[in-house]
C-alpha cells in the first residue's frame, strides 16, 4: 500500500523566505552603515590627517640658503664675495640603491674617492628628511650636460645653483677676514634647536677671523619653499615660498693698497704688520707672511693641501698679527723712560755714564749694552735715540717690578687688545705674582732689569705693540682696535692723562729723533722722508748668548737669529697712523723693520711710495740695537 502523499506547506515556505530576506537585509544594512562609518571616519574625522600624508607624498619643504653678507674694505674693495656653483646633490630619501646611484654618476662626472668618503660622512651627520647632501661642488658644464641627459635614471639627483664663498684677493687678507668652511659634526652636536633651523640648506660656517666673529650678521634668516613633486621626486612647481633674508655688508676699516704695501715690504719673509688709526682705532693693516689662499678651505680642502699647510716650518697658517708673542726689544723703551718720569725717580736730563754694561750691586754678572763699548755719557733724550740698555737697565731697577708692571698695564701690554676678531692672544707683562704663580719662584732683581730692556719674560703681539705706540701718539688715550666700521663704541682708557705735556714732548722728540737725527737708530731709513716720524727699534734674542760670548750672525741658523722690530707713529705734529712690524730673525730692527714702516706710512698717508727700494744694509755698524 502506497504512502500517502505531504501536501506542500506554502505558508511556512514563505515564513522562511521572509526571515531570510529580512536577516540579508539587515545584514546589508549593518554592512552599509559600517560603510557609512568608514567613509565619515575617512572623508571627515581624519581627512586633515590623510591631506597631510597625501600631501608629504606630493609637498615636500626645501629650505632656501639665505645669501651670505658681503665684506668690504673702506674704500669699498670687496674682500669676501659670493659666487655662483653648481653642485651635484643627492636627496637619500628618494634614492632605491645609493651604490648603484654613485657608480653611475662616476661614470659621468669626476668623482674622487675622497668626495665618496665625504660625502658618505656628510649622510651620517643630522640633517632633515628629504635633504639634499652634497657629492661634489664647482661641476663643469660638460658634467651638468651629462647629468641631465641621464636624469630618468637618477632619482633622487639634483644638480643646484649655489652661491659659494669666494676670496678675490686670495691670502692678503686670510688671517683678518678669514675663511668659511664646512659644518662638521662636532659644530652640529653644538648647535641648539634654534641654530639647527638657522643654518637649514646652509653647509658653511665661518671658521676664522671676521668670518666667524661676525657670524650672525653675514649669515642672514633662512627661508622656505614648498614644493610638489611627482613619483620620481622630480618638482613640478612651488605651491609657497617664504624668501630668505640675506646677511649683513661689513666695511672694514683695512685698506687694501696699504695692505699691499706691507705684504710687498716683508718680500715673502716671515713676520707680521700691524698699522692702526690713531684716532679711531680703525685696522688699516693687519698683515701676516706666510699666509695662504683661504679659498682652499670653502667647499673642503684637499689632504695634500692641508697636509702641505700644516706641516710647513714657516706657519702660514697662524696669524702673527695677533697670536705671535715675541719680546718686545727695546720698542717699549719710550714706555719705560715715560714710567719713569711719571713716578719721579728719574732726572731725564740728567746724565750716566755707560761703559758698555751694569751690574748690580755685589753680583759679578754684567748685564750688556748692545754696544760692546758703551755709549759714554746718556740721558734719557740720548738713550731712546741711540736705544742705550744700560740706561735702561738703571732705571728700570729705580722703578722697580710694581711700578712698571702697573704703568705697562695702562699700555695695554699683558692684556687683550679688545680686537673683534677671535684667537687673540696677550702676551706677558711680567709681576711677582705672575713668577710665584706660574714658574713658583721668586722675583729677583736681575729680572726686573730684562723687563727694562722687553726681554726675558716679557712677551707682546704685534697688535698689542701697535695699540701702545698708538697710546704714546695720543698721549696716553687707549683706544681699542676695532677691524669693522660703526659695529661697536670704541672703548678708551684716560688712565695718564695727568702726565704733563713736557714729559711727552720728551719722550715723543726722542722718537722722533730715532728716525730724523744723525745718531738715530732708523736715521738711514728716515732719510729723504717727507714727513717726520716717531719711531723705536727693537731686537728681540730668539737664543740665549752666554755672559762671555758676543753676538755672531752668521754662528747661527737662520732661524736661531734675532728678529727685527719696529714701531713708530706719523705725522708727528699731528699723528693719524701708529704702525708695528716685526721680521722674524731679521736681527735689526733699524735695518730691516723700519723701512717697512715707512712704506706703510707713505701708502696711508698718500705719499709717492718707491716699493723698489731694498732694504738698507746696517754692515759695518755691528749688532745694531736690541
Amino acid at each position: 500500500m502506497s504512502e500517502p502523499q505531504t501536501l506542500k506547506d506554502h505558508f511556512r515556505e514563505a515564513r522562511i523566505f521572509r526571515h531570510r530576506v529580512a536577516v540579508i537585509v539587515l545584514l546589508m544594512v549593518a554592512l552599509f552603515a559600517l560603510l557609512l562609518a568608514q567613509f565619515y571616519n575617512l572623508q571627515i574625522v581624519h581627512h586633515g590627517d590623510y591631506v597631510t600624508q597625501s600631501d608629504r607624498n606630493r609637498i615636500h619643504v626645501r629650505p632656501l640658503a639665505p645669501t651670505r653678507g658681503l665684506i668690504y674694505d673702506r674704500n669699498g674693495k670687496l674682500l669676501a664675495d659670493n659666487r655662483p656653483s653648481y653642485t651635484l646633490s643627492i636627496i637619500k630619501e628618494r634614492v632605491d640603491n645609493l651604490d648603484e646611484t654613485l657608480d653611475i654618476l662616476e661614470d659621468l662626472v669626476a668623482l674622487s674617492d675622497n668626495d665618496r668618503e665625504k660625502f658618505k660622512h656628510r649622510l651620517q651627520q643630522r640633517r632633515r628628511p628629504f635633504e639634499s647632501v652634497p657629492l661634489r661642488y664647482r661641476l663643469a658644464e660638460d658634467e651638468i650636460a651629462r647629468v641631465a641627459v641621464n636624469e630618468f635614471r637618477l632619482p633622487g639627483v639634483e644638480v643646484e645653483a649655489q652661491l659659494v664663498r669666494y676670496y678675490p684677493y686670495s691670502n692678503l687678507y686670510a688671517h683678518s677676514v678669514g675663511y668659511v668652511g664646512r659644518i662638521n659634526e662636532r659644530e652640529l652636536k653644538g648647535f641648539s634647536e634654534e641654530q639647527y633651523q638657522s643654518y637649514s640648506g646652509t653647509y658653511t660656517i665661518g671658521k676664522i677671523g671676521l668670518e666667524r666673529e661676525y657670524e650672525s650678521l653675514l649669515l642672514g634668516e633662512v627661508g622656505y619653499q614648498n614644493v610638489e613633486t611627482n613619483a620620481r621626486g622630480r618638482v613640478l612647481r612651488v605651491v609657497e615660498q617664504t624668501d630668505p633674508k640675506p646677511g649683513q655688508n661689513l666695511q672694514l676699516f683695512l685698506d687694501s693698497e696699504v695692505q699691499q704695501a706691507g705684504l710687498k715690504a716683508l718680500a715673502g719673509r716671515r713676520g707680521a704688520i700691524v698699522a692702526i688709526e690713531v684716532d679711531t682705532g680703525g685696522v688699516v693693516a693687519m698683515v701676516s707672511s706666510p699666509s695662504y689662499d683661504p679659498n682652499l678651505f670653502v667647499t673642503g680642502i684637499s689632504h695634500k693641501d692641508y697636509n702641505s699647510l700644516t706641516r710647513s716650518r714657516d706657519l702660514p697658517l697662524f696669524n702673527r698679527a695677533i697670536q705671535g708673542e715675541y719680546p718686545p726689544g727695546s720698542t717699549i723703551k719710550p714706555l719705560i723712560a715715560l714710567g719713569g718720569m711719571h713716578y719721579n725717580v728719574v732726572d731725564p736730563y740728567k746724565a750716566v755714564f755707560d761703559r758698555g754694561f751694569y751690574q748690580l750691586e755685589n753680583e759679578k754678572r754684567r748685564y750688556r749694552d748692545w754696544k760692546k763699548a758703551g755709549h759714554g755719557r746718556v740721558d734719557m733724550r740720548v738713550a731712546i735715540r741711540e736705544s742705550c740698555d744700560t740706561y735702561y737697565y738703571d732705571l728700570a731697577y729705580k722703578l722697580g717690578i710694581d711700578r712698571l708692571h702697573e704703568f705697562g698695564n695702562y699700555f695695554g701690554m699683558g692684556q687683550y687688545t679688545g680686537i673683534d676678531i677671535p684667537s687673540e692672544r696677550k702676551g706677558n707683562w711680567p709681576s711677582r705674582r705672575w713668577k710665584r704663580d706660574y714658574r713658583g719662584l721668586p722675583w729677583f732683581p736681575g729680572d726686573t732689569l730684562n723687563v727694562g730692556i722687553g726681554q726675558g719674560d716679557v712677551l707682546a703681539t704685534p697688535l698689542q705693540l701697535a695699540v701702545m705706540t698708538a697710546t704714546l701718539a695720543n698721549r696716553g688715550k687707549r683706544v681699542t682696535p676695532r677691524l669693522v666700521q660703526a659695529r661697536s663704541p670704541q672703548a678708551t682708557s684716560t688712565s695718564l692723562q695727568d702726565v704733563p705735556d713736557q714729559q711727552w714732548d720728551l719722550v715723543i722728540s726722542a722718537m722722533e729723533e730715532v728716525v730724523h737725527h744723525r745718531s738715530g737708530t732708523a736715521y738711514k731709513a728716515g732719510r729723504g722722508m717727507s714727513f717726520r716720524m716717531a719711531g723705536k727699534s727693537g731686537t728681540a734674542q730668539v737664543v740665549g748668548i752666554a755672559q762671555d760670548e758676543e753676538y755672531d750672525s752668521e754662528a747661527l741658523a737662520e732661524r736661531h737669529r734675532d728678529h727685527a722690530l719696529f714701531v713708530g707713529f706719523a705725522p708727528v705734529e699731528d699723528p693719524q697712523i701708529a704702525v708695528a712690524v716685526i721680521v722674524e730673525n731679521g736681527e735689526g730692527g733699524s735695518s730691516e723693520g723700519a723701512p717697512v714702516v715707512r712704506k706703510v706710512m707713505e701708502q696711508y698717508l698718500n705719499q709717492p711710495i718707491d716699493l723698489a727700494v731694498t732694504t738698507l744694509s746696517m754692515s759695518g755698524e755691528g749688532h745694531v740695537e736690541h
